[in-house]
């Protein structure tokens, strides 16, 4: 019925390999135009190991089963079939699947219709959505000639990741209207397109009253709607039979397709409609809900400007639970009805931030061309430039948000314009910017007097300059990191400046003005002057965590992170997380996630990091939040640098680098290239980690970010003295021993010792590792206190003080078992054997020959989801990774244990798991 794509296409490969392991069956389902027909097309034309039968009726099973050698039967469109061939097919998939038959069987049925019970115990495939990416590879593949971004993206709003109805689409519009020289047509999936792709699966006289009205029920937005109420309005009977097209389950009523109720929405007259929803709203028990008045305003033709403002009023009710999907759907049609220039303009920026809240960044940049007119006031202009920037920053170039937020704080009168500097810091910092980030935080925006390259370097004034145990105590340091609020707080060291554009309903009174507080603390770290920093931070922090504010409280993790209070930042970024949730702002979910991870990588938890990271990266790619995922992407490559996944370093790294160069991301790129380079180092490959980190540690013109770089100093260090060349990282050790100073980073003080200790001569190193150990015990992470034993017993080995190093480098072998770092395991167990010592067994070990303890905890990862039935597919979604990745790990499982299927594996982890094997 409609061409496939990439996902599709590795989702069939993955599913037939999962069947014909040792045969199997799947029912295929989904709504029209879906694709079910392709896709068996497809897996008959990649299933390698025999023939391929298409079965279309039941007297063919049995002459099709008589095929000897593994098979493939594909009988599309079951649930067509008769009750009593549907009951011979049942029988033959029960004897596929409880035999040892190598046979693999799919069936295909319609989920518009109810299902055939015949059929109904049979495992399911459903055929989801489009992705966002496949989607636009289909238009640009199937389109003629080139097509406009901002045509792609209208095409899959308004396909809603339905094929057959992109292509439809695409198909309907000329040359001219694809490439954008033309205006669309509006609506642009209309009645007859959507019939069009429906074809036979709509009644004849479009649905009648009843379906009428749920599908006017359902153009709300939301997938099903109160039973009771929709029948009562249609004056349909509670006990009367439902149209094939509806299901009733738990007293909601939904329909079976969206794109059936669709059709039969756009199908109806608009008196039809129009009817219905006057219907619905004078059938509810509260007509001033929002969703009422949605109805009658959805009921009504021309300018209704008293309406509007209830719609307006109830849309934007900060007490209110309403979603900021249908919150945005209201604010639009209140928009429509309201004849004022300025007010609808008013109303489309509101619409916007709601649009943006629900994670639909594009749909509120159209809303946001709508926010303009000759009579429209400054202040409405300058809040669709705010918006725009906060866009613009989690997915686009950031030296375009900062020019809409400048250009916002221009136009906004305080405290707005506040928040509209902090917004056009952020941009700069993630740009690598400092000079124009000083600038922005300024409070008349000039250039700063004292350059920041001396800043950053500069030895803080006053009597805490020499006082070590204040430094310690709080006081922050560059660098710190302020990053954009689309992406992550960068470079576990700093902190990400909370998004400016966000709401401020429910915050609790301040001691001053928290806007101006992150300004005067941000600058004032910018500018070294730490005694000035911690006061106006630490309020910020307080004030965050005292409220349920999603924004303040993102705005507390990032200033907690600059003050170095990770458990305050981790506590503030999950009070986010929790009320982003609650709240049902996708869009913040991803950043909250983003301090989390980092909160966790500086507290030294890296496997946390990466499951906070993991989730961070789905749903940020559901918001389509392109620089927030390539910051995820980085953290993701770091933990995996240090678990010694060398290919995930690989793969996440490259995904952040794509970004950071389309969007100017230098503080992504900074982190990316730092866990390529701690992955060699891992690997036993100084020599290219140091050529790797030269260039982003030592002064010049490729610096890495001014926030960053420094973190990446004691690999650096390591890496230049084990290739060699210690005279390398003598000066960056200095610039790193004011950063230790600090106190913002725990890690810090030990590092500093380890890295004076590999520069040091024999007469003192030995002192400094012992100094560096001791320091770690202030310190939670097993990984950095590991690496300090690794070298230390390194050095001691080299000394022939082997009985000290075996203690030491047992210790780190541990320690690094511990964390999950096997790659740096296996460099402390050669330097025992080299020692003349064989490493102790680990506990875990002694499972036996196939025990999963001898898996890798990426590899470990993908075995329990496969045994937990998990398709290649499912297990790259889980992890954030490509199913190549998957596929190579999976490769590996079954090598390392000796395994030829998926049932094995799974009977081993079965086993293992009830005799307590480590998982």
């Amino acid at each position: 019925m409609t061409g496939s794509t990439t996902a599709r296409q590795r989702l069939t490969a993955e599913l037939l390999d999962a069947l014909r392991t040792d045969g199997g069956v799947r029912v295929v389902t989904g709504e029209p135009g879906c694709g079910r027909t392709t896709f068996l097309d497809h897996a008959a034309r990649i299933f390698r190991p025999g023939p391929v039968r298409y079965v279309s009726a039941a007297h063919e099973l049995d002459e099709a089963l008589g095929t000897a050698g593994p098979l493939l039967v594909c009988v599309d469109d079951a649930d067509l079939w008769d009750a009593p061939s549907r009951a011979a097919l049942a029988r033959t998939a029960a004897r596929v699947r409880e035999t040892a038959v190598r046979t693999t069987l799919l069936l295909t049925v319609a989920a518009h219709r109810p299902p055939p019970p015949e059929l109904a115990h049979l495992p399911v495939l459903r055929l989801g959505p489009l992705t966002p990416v496949d989607a636009a590879l289909l238009v640009r593949e199937h389109a003629a000639g080139a097509v406009a971004a901002a045509v792609v993206e209208e095409l899959i709003t308004a396909a809603e990741g339905n094929p057959a109805l992109l292509l439809a689409l695409v198909r309907r519009l000329s040359p001219a209207q694809l490439s954008g020289r033309r205006a669309l047509p509006r609506p642009l999936a209309d009645g007859e397109v959507l019939a069009d792709v429906a074809g036979d699966r709509l009644p004849d006289d479009h649905g009648g009253l009843l379906l009428t009205t749920a599908a006017a029920a359902r153009a709300t937005g939301e997938e099903d709607a109160d039973a009771a109420l929709v029948l009562r309005a249609a004056h349909a009977s509670a006990n009367a039979p439902l149209p094939g097209l509806l299901t009733r389950s738990e007293g909601r009523l939904r329909f079976r397709s969206a794109l059936t109720a669709r059709a039969v929405y756009a199908l109806a007259t608009p008196e039809d409609r129009r009817a219905a929803h006057l219907a619905l709203a004078e059938a509810a028990t509260d007509a001033r809900d929002l969703l009422p008045l949605l109805h009658r305003a959805w009921a009504v033709t021309g300018p209704a400007p008293t309406l509007a403002a209830s719609l307006t009023s109830a849309a934007t009710d900060p007490s209110s639970t309403v979603p900021p999907a249908l919150r945005r759907r209201a604010l639009v049609r209140a928009a429509d009805l309201t004849p004022d220039e300025a007010e609808r303009a008013r109303r489309h920026l509101a619409a916007a931030e709601q649009a943006l809240l629900a994670g639909h960044a594009a749909d509120a940049l159209r809303l946001l061309d709508r926010a303009r007119g000759r009579s429209v006031p400054a202040s409405v202009r300058g809040g669709a430039e705010l918006l725009r920037g906060a866009v613009l920053l989690a997915d686009g170039p950031v030296e375009d948000a900062r020019e809409s937020f400048l250009l916002a704080a221009d136009l906004l009168p305080p405290p707005a314009a506040a928040r509209a500097s902090l917004g056009a810091a952020d941009a700069a910092w993630s740009a690598g910017d400092p000079t124009a980030c000083l600038s922005a935080l300024a409070p008349t925006r000039t250039p700063p007097t004292l350059p920041l390259a001396e800043a950053c370097v500069r030895v803080p004034q006053g009597p805490a300059a020499h006082d070590e145990p204040a430094r310690r105590g709080g006081q922050p340091c560059l660098p710190a990191t302020p990053k954009d609020p689309g992406g992550p707080p960068a470079a576990q060291v700093g902190a990400t400046a909370p998004r400016t554009a966000g709401r401020t309903a429910g915050n609790p009174p301040s001691a001053g003005d928290p806007s101006r507080d992150h300004r005067d603390g941000m600058r004032a770290v910018l500018l070294a002057r730490f005694d000035l920093a911690t006061t106006p931070l630490r309020r910020v922090v307080e004030n965050g965590l005292h409220g349920t504010d999603p924004d303040h409280l993102l705005r507390s993790a990032a200033a907690a992170l600059m003050l170095g209070d990770v458990t305050s930042a981790r506590r503030a970024g999950a009070r986010a997380l929790a009320a982003a949730r609650t709240s049902g702002s996708a869009s913040l979910e991803p950043r909250a996630l983003e301090y989390l991870a980092y909160a966790e990588l500086r507290a030294g938890r890296h496997q946390l990091a990466r499951t906070h990271a993991e989730e961070g990266l789905r749903t940020a790619e559901r918001a389509g939040q392109r620089n927030t995922a390539a910051h995820h992407h980085a953290v993701l490559a770091l933990a995996a640098s240090i678990e010694g996944e060398l290919d995930l370093v690989a793969e996440h790294a490259e995904a952040a680098l794509r970004t950071a160069r389309r969007h100017g991301l230098a503080q992504a790129a900074t982190l990316a290239h730092w866990a390529a380079a701690r992955a060699d180092l891992g690997a036993g490959r100084p020599r290219e980690a140091a050529g790797r980190l030269g260039p982003l540690v030592r002064p010049g013109a490729r610096r890495g970010h001014f926030a960053v770089w420094m973190l990446a100093v004691p690999c650096f260090v390591e890496a230049a003295a084990s290739a060699g060349r210690p005279q390398h990282a003598a000066a960056v050790v200095e610039d790193f021993a004011l950063w230790a100073a600090c106190g913002a980073d725990p890690q810090a003080p030990s590092q500093l010792l380890r890295c004076r200790a590999l520069l040091a001569g024999p007469d003192t190193a030995g002192e400094l590792y012992l100094r560096a150990l001791d320091q770690h015990d202030d310190s939670v992470g097993d990984f950095e206190r590991a690496r300090t034993e690794l070298l230390y017993g390194k050095w001691l080995r080299r000394r022939r003080r082997l009985r000290e190093a075996r203690t030491r480098l047992e210790e780190a072998r541990l320690g690094f078992e511990r964390c999950g770092a096997p790659l740096w395991a296996q460099q402390a167990a050669a330097e025992l054997r080299a020692g003349g010592a064989a490493p102790n067994a680990a506990p875990a070990a002694s499972s036996g020959a196939g025990g999963l303890a001898r898996l890798t905890p990426q590899q470990l990862r993908i075995a329990r989801y496969v045994a937990a039935g998990a398709t290649n597919r499912e297990v790259a979604l889980s992890l954030s990774v490509s199913t190549r990745t998957v596929d190579y790990h999976l490769r590996n499982v079954f090598a390392t244990l000796g395994l030829r299927s998926r049932v094995e594996l799974v009977r081993l982890v079965e086993r293992e798991e009830k005799t307590g094997a480590r998982l």
